[in-house]
């Protein structure tokens, strides 16, 4: 497009901010046209007087809010519109976020953190198989009864440290996602505000935007979510929830310590703030710091669910609540999904009863610290956060690499990864220059070397060693 330049003379907050805002607006008005394409970033960046970094990361957060889609080499195009009265946004199908729904092909997948394959499909098999030949009426039919036996099994799968979570409060769900925006749906209204921090698994904020929560942000440093900034939220927005991830954070790896669990129990229980405490990864780690829910059982929920140690394909999750929330969960998550398949539920119930489900764990726990070891070795020297047993690394980009370009550099050179963009959970003036990478997806060891090989060569070569335009 030509003869159009953004107004950066309003507005508040930082310069790509200020940025996408604008353009956001002259899309509204109709000055930037539906497949109109986007300046390039590089002459954006001359005429406004800004760096190439800048006019990137606005067109990362113009992706994230739907507004236009974009491909390496071909551009950045303005995404048309629905003809309703509200104007709703046409969005791309095959964008979400900043990440590509459908990965383009012959790249490495490092931005996927399931159980790596480790043979579970034998087991699956053979279980899926018994369980067909035995229950054929169940499979033939819809679910309306659930057997105690998906009951003791989330027992068993969520329990950890001195936690032990009793049949009554467990609810078996399509995987932890859907657990958790269950007991969003059903403990929360449309207009309420749900807390996450800036940095989280922000799949959580975009979803309950869609039905129509409202995303509080709280501050976090070096030890986790600050329990004085959350205090301050708590007064000021009257949330409902918390949503957060006390063990092993994504994406940056951060545990909680106890006096921050504490602290933080001591604040929801004074506001009457319902706590998710989503332990996904902290199954994972050998942790021994109590789960938050012991320190306010009366208003934590826990979720958890195989995909990320056994496998993420069988959509196995559960949540442990207090009774009182276990029917209005139990409704709102049937309401959500359509309800739980009898083949799923029983395969998880099964795998987890068996036993089969901790030895594929361990096994997956084995083959994620080889892959990890890999990590440390080659990435020496850098600043970045690594767990055993957690299928993700958290790298702290040196100077002058920006989240977004490093993600694009990577890319050209066949690794997906994730910037930080895609795990923030609201409209956030905080910048962490970071970038997450699973270990977990490609499929041998050889690939892992060669994928953070090529990180490694990037880092080292600075922004010297990468140029995105032709």
């Amino acid at each position: 497009m030509t003869n159009w330049l953004p107004d950066l003379t309003s507005g508040s907050g930082p310069l790509y901010q200020r940025l996408a805002d604008s353009i956001e607006t002259d899309i509204d008005r109709g000055l930037i046209a539906a497949g109109a394409k986007l300046p390039p970033q590089r002459d954006l960046a001359y005429d406004i007087g800004a760096t190439v970094g800048t006019v990137g990361r606005a067109y990362q957060l113009l992706r994230e809010r739907g507004l236009v889609s974009g491909e390496v080499g071909r551009g950045t195009y303005v995404l048309g519109r629905h003809d309703t009265k509200t104007d709703l946004l046409a969005p791309d199908p095959h964008v979400e976020g900043t990440r590509s729904i459908d990965a383009p092909r012959g790249k490495l997948r490092f931005d996927s953190t399931a159980a790596p394959d480790t043979g579970q499909g034998a087991i699956v098999t053979d279980v899926l198989s018994r369980t067909a030949q035995e229950h054929p009426y169940e499979i033939s039919s819809y679910t309306r009864d659930f057997p105690d036996r998906w009951f003791e099994a989330g027992c068993s799968w969520l329990s950890r440290n001195s936690f032990r979570p009793r049949p009554d409060g467990i609810v078996p769900t399509l995987g932890t996602h859907a657990a958790v925006m269950a007991a969003i749906a059903a403990l929360t209204t449309p207009g309420d505000y749900i807390v996450f921090e800036h940095l989280t698994y922000s799949q959580i904020s975009r979803s309950a935007g869609l039905i129509g929560r409202r995303t509080a942000l709280v501050t976090s440093d070096a030890e986790g979510i600050d329990p004085e900034d959350f205090e301050r939220v708590c007064a000021q927005k009257h949330p409902k929830m918390m949503f957060l991830m006390p063990t092993a954070k994504n994406p940056t790896l951060v545990t909680l310590s106890a006096t921050r669990r504490e602290a933080i129990a001591r604040v929801a229980r004074e506001y009457n703030v319902i706590l998710i405490e989503d332990d996904l990864y902290g199954d994972l780690t050998d942790d021994p710091t109590p789960l938050l829910t012991e320190y306010a059982p009366e208003r934590t929920i826990v979720a958890g669910g195989l995909s990320k140690s056994v496998a993420a394909g069988v959509r196995g999750g559960w949540l442990a609540c207090p009774p009182a929330y276990r029917h209005r969960i139990r409704v709102a998550h049937k309401m959500l999904t359509g309800g739980l398949p009898f083949l799923l539920a029983e395969l998880c119930s099964r795998l987890v009863l068996s036993g089969q489900a901790s030895e594929m764990r361990k096994r997956s726990i084995v083959e994620i610290n080889a892959r990890v070891a890999i990590v440390r070795e080659t990435l020496a020297g850098f600043d970045f956060n690594a767990l055993d047993n957690v299928p993700f690394i958290w790298l702290t980009l040196p100077d002058p690499w920006l989240s977004g370009t490093f993600k694009n550099a990577c890319l050209e050179h066949g690794v997906l990864i994730d910037d930080e963009d895609e795990f923030k959970a609201g409209r956030s003036e905080q910048v962490f220059h970071g970038v997450r990478f699973g270990v977990s997806q490609p499929e041998r060891r050889e690939d892992i070397a060669g994928g953070v090989g090529v990180i490694r060569r990037l880092l080292d070569e600075g922004r010297a060693g990468y140029d995105s335009f032709s």
